[in-house]
């Protein structure tokens, strides 16, 4: 429990890190400082909705990630960022899509890219009704109500069977989005591969 509490702290901590190290290098070129929020639930529909309380005040997806925390147990921890002193009302709005099975998952971020969301990021956790679930968790600006992309979901619990679903899905001109791993209902311990392509 305590590994893997400090596993998930480190990935959270290391995407931060990357996340902060695209900002340009010269002082006269640099925003100003960010603020971070931390969001962390067992329900989707809670994680939901707080990040549209916070996309609300002005703040973004930033990376999200599912596992065992310290006091939480299994949870969703979900970190949002906005440029400091900023408190505008924001203009995104957010879609959170939780399954135990691949197939119902596509068919909702298919109905939700067709709304007009875009996928920003997914993982694996252990919900407090739903069991292991994936997770994906959709942006888009407010007021949009149309898509342009179509997507496509992979499960299989062998990278070999994903290696050769990757090549014909690739040559349809699908391109990678998000991979996680994790134990899903149906699947066992699943690769999940998440693509998308232009219609």
């Amino acid at each position: 429990m305590k590994f893997r509490s400090g596993l998930l702290c480190l990935v959270i901590v290391f995407t931060l890190a990357l996340h902060l190290s695209f900002i340009p290098a010269y002082a006269g070129d640099r925003p100003g400082p960010v603020e971070f929020r931390i969001l962390a639930t067992k329900k989707t529909s809670t994680m939901q909705k707080e990040m549209s309380e916070a996309a609300a005040a002005g703040f973004k997806f930033a990376a999200v990630m599912g596992g065992e925390t310290a006091f939480g147990g299994s949870e969703a921890v979900v970190v949002m960022s906005r440029q400091a002193g900023s408190e505008a009302a924001g203009n995104l709005e957010y879609r959170l899509l939780a399954t135990s099975k691949t197939s119902t998952m596509q068919k909702e971020m298919q109905e939700a890219a067709d709304a007009g969301f875009e996928y920003r990021g997914q993982t694996v956790f252990s919900s407090a009704f739903g069991g292991d679930e994936v997770c994906v968790i959709m942006e888009r600006p407010a007021g949009q109500t149309t898509g342009t992309n179509e997507y496509k979901l992979l499960g299989t619990s062998k990278t070999s069977t994903l290696q050769k679903e990757l090549a014909g899905v690739g040559e349809q001109g699908f391109t990678l989005v998000g991979l996680t791993v994790g134990q899903t209902a149906f699947g066992g311990n699943e690769l999940i591969a998440i693509l998308k392509r232009p219609r």
